[in-house]
């Protein structure tokens, strides 16, 4: 569900160069959270042994801004000032590509697919759609600031792996069951993907994370930082109560597609073209 991933499957002629094109991303990648396990350990033998960037020089003390920092402490005592100055400018720049990249993907999906075919029952201008998008930035951006400021002192690469838990809770049930178990409806889609969020997102907030290190309180009511093991099984196992607790039509139709949905996804066979760009 990553948009630099995703965008991916909708700038390609077929399933072939979609599936070429996730993976040479997916390298990309995986390249780069390689780079960023071998930092973390030049870092602990390069930063965390110089008292010049602890405070009061005290070596295993605070470190000076703190540990989402530690990137541009490495490159000062690697490369110093030039070396610093260089990396600040990529990463301000990777920042507001990501920060824009998102902004852009949240807006779409609230403008075209919750309000457009949603809300409005695919009924809403254009001009109606793109107004609704402006809305949804503003929204997303004020969300994102006020969520930046409460979170401020957490560390970066915690802050994603916790992003992702969350959103793997919500997404991956309900995109593996609908790939290969004919048995899912849209019912059972839904209480999954809701239940997965929902509980994900409340796992966290009672977590150390937020109930200690935010709200300020003693102890946290769950014990583990990260959700997904917990969560994740929830959803699958909403959905899957859900979809064989449901005894509608259109259950029966679902379930009935299911052979050509698979056919399909697998082969290609009977899916659109491609848009003239």
């Amino acid at each position: 569900g990553l948009p630099h991933i995703l965008m991916r499957f909708f700038t390609v002629t077929d399933a072939k160069e979609a599936r070429k094109s996730v993976l040479y991303a997916s390298g990309i990648v995986a390249y780069f959270f390689n780079v960023v396990a071998l930092m973390g350990l030049a870092a602990i033998i390069i930063v965390g042994q110089n008292p010049d960037f602890f405070e009061g020089g005290t070596i295993g003390g605070k470190l000076i801004g703190g540990g989402n920092m530690v990137a541009m402490h490495l490159a000062k005592a690697v490369g110093g000032d030039l070396l610093l100055g260089f990396l600040s400018a990529v990463a301000f720049a990777t920042i507001l590509a990501v920060v824009s990249g998102l902004a852009l993907a949240g807006a779409s999906a609230i403008a075209h697919d919750i309000y457009s075919n949603v809300i409005m029952k695919g009924q809403a201008s254009e001009a109606a759609e793109l107004r609704m998008s402006k809305f949804a930035t503003i929204g997303l951006g004020i969300v994102a600031v006020v969520l930046g400021l409460a979170f401020e002192k957490m560390n970066v690469a915690f802050m994603v792996a916790l992003a992702f838990g969350v959103a793997a809770s919500a997404n991956f049930p309900v995109l593996i069951l609908s790939m290969y178990w004919k048995g899912l409806t849209t019912r059972g889609a839904l209480a999954g993907g809701y239940l997965g969020l929902f509980s994900a997102v409340t796992l966290v907030v009672l977590s150390k994370s937020v109930w200690v290190d935010v709200f300020g309180n003693a102890a946290p009511i769950f014990p583990y930082t990260q959700p997904a093991l917990f969560s994740m099984p929830l959803a699958f196992l909403a959905a899957f109560v859900v979809s064989n607790m449901d005894t509608s039509k259109a259950a029966s139709e679902e379930r009935g597609a299911f052979g050509d949905q698979y056919v399909r996804a697998q082969t290609g066979v009977g899916a659109a073209e491609a848009s003239a760009h």
